[in-house]
């Protein structure tokens, strides 16, 4: 190892192989891993340390402290970059990071097959209520195959609530169906709408038209709480809400009452405010929720590739290129400045 090494600082959650045999590869990185349940104590000089922060995404695993925040900055002036571990980057507060020329990269777009996949699976699975079937052929003889009667999702409409890596991807899958796509998302343009498969509409609109809601965008100070009463109740009656986004986008509450009303036909919920959510929690209670456990981008080649391209964005980012996935690109001018300061490097 070099005399003055850079240093990457990760919590010692599980992630796939490639990427630490990523960095080996490199002869000035050295990769440090800390457990959470350390004393804080022994944490923070790796911090302190560190030039690129590792952070997970999963704002309910990673304890607090660990949080990218103004006061964890402070005590790393070392720090040219924090890298999510997936596309969300709930556990990191961007406009500090901003503040301090530090840039945030993240891992868009790379698990998207993985949740689009997740997506089609709910869609399937609450429509043709496979699921409730399996839970009830477990328990009970002497029903009949028609009170689990479902519905085909061919040339039925999907509403995609945001149209980035992830919608672009159940659109084009959603076609293979047969099934009319629309779209709602105001940072793109509707010929770019059209382009990615879908048709441009309003989010009244959307909601009215569709017999599939799918939230597919992040979870920001606009979208947070987006889906609440008056949302639910201007669906269709009999529609079905999908997320495989971020928990807070949509009022856990106002679901269970737009789904135990008869409402809504179903839903099938990838997130949740709390994860997991508690054994017993209201929506678990309903026989029309599929449930899983923010799994949608978790599948193994999903991993991987997170592994792998976040390992080679990082790597990049340390030999002074522009990395592809930049949060906050406002921040360049300042962090080229402190980046050639603090390693050496030319940007």
């Amino acid at each position: 190892m070099p005399a003055n090494p850079k240093i990457l600082v990760r919590f010692n959650f599980p992630y796939n192989p490639v990427m630490a045999e990523r960095f080996a590869r490199e002869a000035d990185i050295e990769l440090r891993t800390c457990d959470t349940k350390s004393p804080d104590a022994k944490v923070w000089p790796d911090l302190e340390a560190a030039h690129v922060y590792l952070v997970s995404s999963t704002k309910d695993e990673l304890p607090r402290q660990w949080f990218v925040t103004g006061e964890l900055l402070a005590r790393c002036p070392k720090l040219v970059c924090i890298s999510t571990s997936g596309a969300g980057y709930d556990t990191v507060d961007v406009e500090a990071c901003t503040k301090a020329g530090i840039i945030v990269v993240n891992q868009a777009g790379i698990n998207a097959r993985a949740v689009a996949e997740h997506t089609l699976g709910l869609m399937l699975s609450v429509s043709r209520r496979i699921t409730e079937t399996d839970r009830r052929l477990r328990r009970e003889r002497g029903f009949a195959r028609e009170e689990l009667m479902g519905h085909d999702i061919s040339e039925r409409t999907i509403g995609l609530v945001g149209i980035g890596h992830v919608g672009t991807r159940v659109a084009y899958l959603t076609k293979a169906f047969g099934m009319n796509v629309l779209a709602y998302d105001p940072y793109v343009a509707a010929d770019e709408i059209a382009r990615r498969g879908a048709q441009s509409v309003s989010f009244d609109d959307l909601l009215a038209r569709s017999d599939f809601v799918s939230i597919h965008c992040p979870r920001t100070k606009e979208t947070k709480g987006m889906l609440d009463a008056r949302a639910f109740g201007r669906m269709k009656k009999g529609a079905i809400f999908i997320t495989t986004a971020r928990g807070g986008i949509h009022d856990e509450a106002a679901l269970f009452e737009a789904l135990k009303s008869g409402h809504l036909a179903g839903a099938g919920l990838d997130v949740w405010d709390k994860e997991p959510p508690p054994l017993d929690h209201p929506l678990l209670t309903l026989d029309n929720i599929i449930a899983t456990y923010h799994t949608a981008g978790v599948s193994y080649e999903a991993r991987r590739a997170v592994a792998a391209q976040g390992a080679e964005q990082v790597v990049g980012v340390l030999k002074g290129g522009r990395p592809p996935r930049l949060v906050n690109p406002e921040v360049w001018p300042a962090y080229r400045a402190r980046f050639e300061s603090i390693i050496g490097v030319t940007v």
